[in-house]
């Protein structure tokens, strides 16, 4: 993953010294604070984004700042989205790439980091519910060798980048004659991870139909650019795709799945805030006093007043009252309820019993369920995608397919089992339906019927070998037994008794 630290866009306000994206400035700010949010600690604690009391020195400020805690929900509903959509692997075929070395050395190995393809799309989708949307960009070395064995030898194949929306400054989509949208331009700002003490080095790397380009960005200097290298672009198209969280309307820009729920994170933060400052002020309430007068601090402080004090002087303590600590702490809690009421994860999340009823919690994991298949679909296209990015590089035409898992089937099996439970307690008459719900239970336990059955069959046999039945009579009594069954069958009586 290709990024670099949000203070470096921060501090100009997005604003580098060269033209930009204009939905980059209005949304690199947000782009940020989503991150920060996401990464929580020192990370969120460094934005600074609590509110600041009026009169409020630096001092007392970052004081503040670093004593509030962060009850981080935003990284706990990215990671239960992933764990839904990663549950099941996507069904993948290659087509005419299946069984090359460079197909699998990829799939070992995507980004020439050590992350397999499996774990680099589960970053993608992370990413991609941060932000809102991230970019993948598939590239190849450019050395030229003389066979495919040296390539093989030399490791030289296509490899995938991915893109934060903070280090994609520019972009534009053009309108193709068959009506089709398609990315010709794009620019990109990659950082050099140096040694202690050296300056940081930023690149800017820009893509077209027709070359790709590498400038170094520098800071201070007059001319921010300086050109490193230019070559044409060997596959004719811009190599990289926009993988959506959910479309907007404006292209190349998404909507995080997480926004509004940053958004209350913030709101708990300054409720913490105000929490630690009302347990601070009620335990070390504050003197007032006349400057004539002498006080100490600690207990058994002795207070020492003027003989001519007027005693309206006398000193006093001002202790804020601990009402206002339960509606901020009901406060909290409703705020958390709001952040699972959106995120659809009411059922899922809850940490004590609440009410809702079979209806409610179905209609929840049936909201949730389309939304986890709606980003599944965007996954699902943009892997298609990299997969024809990475054919063209190859000279060959992508003739594979991928699907994610549609259907992910949420649902509370403890209220199911309940449900079945009290169906079974009826004594139904009719066999089938006894039948139906042990069916239903053992789809609850994830029993495989073809595994149940296999050991029913071996109790029967089992059975009949303690009476002294031989081999001859258990298969005539157990049509489809054979020899080696009946040996399984006494190896496991011998290996349990």
């Amino acid at each position: 993953m290709t990024s670099q630290d949000p203070r470096f866009l921060e501090a100009n306000g997005g604003d580098i010294g060269i033209p930009v994206h204009p939905e980059y400035r209005n949304h690199i700010n947000r782009w940020i604070f989503l991150i920060r949010s996401y990464l929580g600690g020192a990370y969120f604690r460094m934005g600074r984004y609590l509110t600041r009391y009026v009169l409020e020195s630096d001092k007392e400020y970052i004081s503040r700042v670093l004593q509030t805690p962060y009850d981080n929900h935003v990284k706990s509903i990215c990671h239960i989205y992933n764990s839904f959509l990663y549950r099941t692997a996507p069904d993948r075929e290659f087509g005419n790439l299946e069984g090359t070395p460079e197909l699998e050395a990829f799939l070992k190995d995507a980004d020439f980091e050590g992350r397999s393809w499996d774990s680099f799309m589960r970053d993608v989708n992370l990413m991609s519910t941060i932000y809102g949307h991230c970019c993948v960009v598939v590239d190849r070395p450019a050395i030229t060798v003389g066979t495919r064995a040296e390539e093989l030898d030399q490791g030289i194949r296509p490899f995938v980048s991915l893109f934060t929306p903070e280090n994609i400054l520019d972009w534009e989509f053009t309108r193709m004659p068959g009506g089709k949208y398609e990315l010709t331009f794009l620019k990109l700002l990659e950082e050099q991870s140096v040694s202690y003490g050296q300056p940081s080095k930023f690149f800017i790397r820009t893509y077209t139909k027709d070359t790709i380009t590498l400038h170094q960005y520098r800071a201070l200097e007059k001319e921010k650019l300086e050109l490193l290298e230019e070559m044409p672009n060997p596959i004719g198209i811009v190599p990289a795709t926009f993988i959506y969280a959910q479309r907007s309307p404006l292209r190349g820009i998404g909507v995080s799945d997480i926004q509004d729920v940053a958004d209350f994170c913030l709101t708990i933060g300054n409720s913490l805030s105000e929490i630690e400052q009302l347990i601070r002020l009620s335990n070390h309430p504050t003197l007032a006093k006349t400057s004539e007068t002498d006080a100490q601090a600690g207990a058994g402080a002795i207070i020492t007043m003027p003989n001519e004090l007027d005693p309206g002087l006398k000193p006093y303590l001002l202790q804020p009252s601990g009402q206002s600590l339960e509606s901020i702490l009901s406060t909290i809690e409703n705020n958390v309820r709001a952040i699972d009421r959106m995120s659809h994860m009411g059922a899922i999340r809850a940490i004590e019993t609440r009410q809702m009823s079979g209806v409610a919690m179905m209609s929840e994991f049936l909201t949730l369920d389309a939304k986890l298949s709606e980003k599944a679909k965007n996954l699902e296209l943009g892997e298609e995608t990299i997969f024809r990015l990475f054919s063209k590089w190859q000279g060959e035409a992508w003739t594979g397919e991928i699907k994610y898992p549609m259907a992910f089937h949420i649902r509370d099996k403890n209220l199911d089992i309940d449900i079945l439970k009290k169906a079974a307690e009826t004594n139904p008459a009719d066999p089938r339906v006894r039948a139906a719900i042990d069916a239903k239970i053992l789809d609850l336990l994830e029993v495989d019927p073809q595994e149940t059955q296999s050991q029913n069959q071996q109790a029967e046999i089992q059975e009949q070998l303690m009476t002294g039945d031989s081999n001859e009579e258990i298969i005539a009594d157990n049509p489809g037994t054979t020899v080696t069954d009946i040996e399984a069958a006494a190896a496991a009586a011998a290996r349990d008794n």
